[in-house]
């Protein structure tokens, strides 16, 4: 179970999240570029800090205003996949997946590495790429690589910065029902931004952006209700 609450002062308004995502669900988080949804992962990965407000993951806090808690990144058991997926351009498929595994917690020895590493590229049918470099994969391809690389640390939670926005509309549609099979194999909660209409559809909860005092995250819409924006992806 993931649950947020925070506040986070921008240049333009206050940003403010409340929600909670249990193991089996994929949230997602949705509305117009510049609305504060790529700041809202950065705040649940440690890559910003809120100005007031709580962050805890299965229990455990990540982040308090009150007590003074902020956990580092590597301290979160937190799976990210950034917009432009971050790969590693000198690294092969291979060891950017691996890469995760290099520090903390995460050190361990050579064959349970090659073991987790074997098992995600089975299931993202990336093995015959291992070898190849980021700049010789598709689009689709580095972000199976990308999702494999966030997965090999298993995370308490996934998020994901537009996963599919660099992808052809086809593509895109194949890499939905993909996203639905990862999640249901991991079973951890999966938060999901997004500024395209048709990707809500991935969300067991979706939450908008909503202007009032602020922009605020905090009441999760029906799949019936009207979009705050206008992309048709």
């Amino acid at each position: 179970m993931l649950q947020a609450f925070f506040q986070k002062k921008l240049p333009e308004f206050t940003l403010k999240a409340e929600f909670s995502v249990a193991e089996n669900e994929i949230l997602v988080l949705a509305g117009p570029s510049g609305s504060g949804k790529t700041t809202i992962l950065e705040c649940l990965a440690g890559l910003q800090k809120p100005e007031a407000g709580k962050i805890k993951a299965n229990g455990k806090v990540l982040f308090s205003a009150v007590k003074k808690i902020n956990l580092p990144p590597w301290q979160r058991q937190i799976g990210y996949i950034f917009q432009d997926y971050a790969l590693f351009q000198h690294l092969t498929a291979k060891e950017n997946i691996l890469y995760g595994l290099k520090h903390g917690a995460n050190n361990q020895k050579k064959a349970e590495k090659k073991a987790k590493l074997m098992k995600l590229l089975a299931l993202f049918e990336i093995t015959h790429l291992q070898e190849s470099y980021p700049a010789q994969l598709s689009g689709g391809e580095r972000q199976r690589v990308a999702l494999a690389r966030a997965l090999v640390t298993e995370p308490a939670v996934l998020l994901l910065d537009e996963p599919l926005a660099a992808l052809d509309r086809k593509l895109r549609v194949k890499l939905r029902e993909e996203i639905k099979k990862i999640h249901a194999l991991w079973q951890i909660p999966f938060v999901l931004v997004t500024h395209y209409r048709c990707e809500i559809e991935l969300g067991d909860k979706v939450i908008t952006a909503r202007k009032d005092r602020g922009v605020k995250f905090n009441a999760p819409i029906r799949l019936t209700e009207e979009i705050c924006f206008t992309e048709n992806g």
